[in-house]
């Protein structure tokens, strides 16, 4: 099967439809113009939809999985993740990196965020009965977590 996203008139996707790998084959083959537009004749654009490019449910072209809220970068013929966070930026590979290195020790900890104003790592862990939450906050010097 085949995937397209559809895309509004700024290179958001707003919804992923699957066509049959024969229909697109038949209409110009994977990755052609031909191919989305017979899929713009088969499945109406939604109300702010303009466009349809194809992805890649394996990620084996245009970066990744295109999902909702990602947009099309038509001069990297690839699709970006929304920006998670206001400080973040994109690296040589189109990833969204942190201005501050993620911790290299994060698997005892149910939910790790970043505290964007104060721009460190924030984690929690949750235990016993009733749940005792701890807090913590990442260290980047001396590589620990410190209760908080």
């Amino acid at each position: 099967m085949a995937h397209f996203a559809e895309l509004n008139s700024t290179n958001e996707v707003l919804r992923v439809v699957v066509i049959s790998n024969d229909d697109v084959e038949a209409n110009g083959g994977e990755l052609s113009t031909e191919a989305e537009t017979f899929v713009s004749t088969i499945v109406p654009y939604s109300e702010n939809g303009t466009a349809w490019k194809q992805t890649s449910y394996n990620n084996n072209f245009r970066k990744h999985y295109a999902g909702i809220g990602d947009t099309y970068d038509a001069s990297k013929d690839k699709f970006i993740s929304p920006q998670p966070y206001p400080s973040w930026s994109l690296n040589a590979n189109d990833d969204w990196v942190a201005p501050v290195t993620y911790p290299t020790i994060s698997e005892i900890y149910s939910l790790i965020t970043l505290d964007e104003d104060n721009q460190k790592w924030l984690g929690s862990t949750y235990t016993g009965d009733p749940i005792v939450t701890t807090n913590y906050e990442w260290d980047a010097t001396n590589l620990q977590w410190n209760e908080v």
